[in-house]
């Protein structure tokens, strides 16, 4: 009896001592290099519910950060920003990673009907970053991500 206390409390004490992960290291996460050079660490939407999730819920967005959402196939694919809670700049990608459409701070929408952005443009990407980068990275179509 006396040793299972002790490897309880020894348990314990190590499941204490270890970090646990940042919100970036929750999901599978790739970085992306604008064309200034500049490094965002995207979350990957690997899943179809991370897809669906996307930003939803939250409260902030570092201006290092951002999602990347990876389509099957390419197509026509519009996002909307019902529940999510702060302006989005939104970039559309082709399979080469070049930009074909871009909407700059997507405002937020807590309740339906939300109006939907982009997918007027094929697309197999689509990374989503912070309200503001689109101007402040001075990004275009016809830009190239590297990722």
């Amino acid at each position: 009896m006396r040793f299972a206390v002790c490897l309880l409390i020894f348990f314990s004490f190590a499941a204490c001592s270890l970090k646990g992960p940042s919100a970036a290291e929750d999901y599978y996460s790739t970085t992306v290099y604008l064309p200034n050079g500049k490094a965002i660490l995207a979350e990957d939407a690997r899943t179809e519910t991370m897809m669906m999730r996307g930003m939803m819920f939250r409260d902030s967005l570092a201006e290092d950060r951002g999602m990347l959402f990876t389509h099957g196939e390419p197509g026509n694919f519009p996002y909307w920003m019902f529940q999510v809670r702060v302006p989005l700049d939104i970039l559309w990608l082709d399979n080469k990673h070049n930009v074909v459409e871009i909407v700059e701070n997507a405002a937020p929408c807590a309740k339906k009907p939300c109006p939907s952005y982009g997918g007027k443009e094929k697309a197999l990407y689509v990374l989503e970053l912070a309200g503001g980068s689109v101007k402040k990275h001075n990004l275009r179509t016809g830009d190239r991500i590297r990722f």
